[in-house]
């Protein structure tokens, strides 16, 4: 069998940076244990094999894959996929005006728009499930533990730690400052315990950015995916506006966030967070950022 392969990096307008993602656009004949196997085999955050939809009104069903499991959702992959779609099939018409278009994933239908911004190919998703918070996680030496800290580092402001998720569970873990990010030494095999997650995944977070105009930077660990440092993570963006919502209070409105991930791994990423506020509540999320292709070829199995 012959299989087509394209890889892009996401969360980036600059080849080699943002996080990698391969793509394969024909993948009907694929059972799960193939898609599985090729996950590893390509051995990055996520692999996206795209299916024929069931509704014939959308265009394409998306199976995404870790190195170790099957994901009902994630973001990158979700961006990175949508705009190869368009790019395949409606590379004019992205050119002219944004092109909307729905994938089919395991959590449910994710409305997609894709456009060209200054040449750069750019795609965001609307939130598959409207992002909550699940609950507080009150011991903060076992999460201080769990990540190389002292109970100190924690917390900021109003922030403290919490499980937020819009379709996958993080631990949102708000830290001083970048000196404390920067410094972090997870050690894994105690992250269930600490923050109480069958598949735990942490999205470590300060308001201190590498540049002003942004608003937060990130460093998000997923053992439990089998991710040990994650690139960028759109899944855990578009949780995190629960978060934001829920601490800063913001007013009424649409508030645009920029968080920076990756800068720790050698892959700056730049995740661009829309938040609408009605009434004080969050009634509306999207997630995106640019897109470079930077490779394709064919795999033989």
């Amino acid at each position: 069998m012959r299989l087509a392969y394209h890889l892009l990096d996401v969360f980036t307008e600059k080849p080699l940076a943002g996080n990698p993602l391969a793509v394969l656009p024909e993948a009907d004949g694929l059972g799960s244990d193939q898609m599985q196997a090729i996950a590893r085999e390509f051995n990055l955050s996520e692999t996206v094999f795209v299916l024929r939809p069931r509704n014939s009104l959308h265009a394409a069903r998306l199976r995404i894959f870790t190195p170790i499991r099957e994901l009902p959702f994630a973001g990158h992959p979700t961006v990175g996929a949508a705009a190869l779609i368009a790019l395949l099939r409606a590379p004019e018409m992205i050119a002219r005006q944004p092109l909307g278009l729905v994938l089919e994933e395991e959590i449910g239908p994710v409305a997609c728009e894709v456009w060209r911004h200054n040449g750069a190919i750019r795609a965001r998703f609307a939130a598959p499930q409207p992002p909550k918070i699940l609950g507080v996680l009150a011991e903060r030496e076992k999460i201080a533990a769990a990540l190389g800290l002292a109970a100190e580092d924690l917390g900021f402001d109003a922030h403290r730690p919490v499980i937020a998720s819009a379709g996958l569970d993080f631990a949102f873990i708000p830290v001083a400052g970048l000196n404390v990010l920067n410094r972090l030494a997870p050690k894994f095999e105690i992250f269930g315990a600490a923050f109480g997650l069958d598949c735990p995944a942490a999205f470590v977070y300060t308001r201190e950015t590498n540049d002003p105009a942004n608003h937060v930077q990130a460093r998000v660990f997923a053992p439990g995916m089998g991710v040990g440092e994650d690139p960028a993570t759109g899944s855990a963006a578009c949780a995190f506006a629960s978060v934001a919502c829920a601490f800063e209070r913001p007013e009424d409105g649409e508030h645009a966030l920029v968080i920076e991930q990756g800068f720790a791994v050698g892959r700056p990423s730049l995740i661009a967070l829309t938040l609408q506020v009605a009434g004080g509540a969050l009634t509306q999320t999207s997630v995106g950022g640019a897109c470079v292709q930077v490779g394709e070829g064919f795999l033989t199995i």
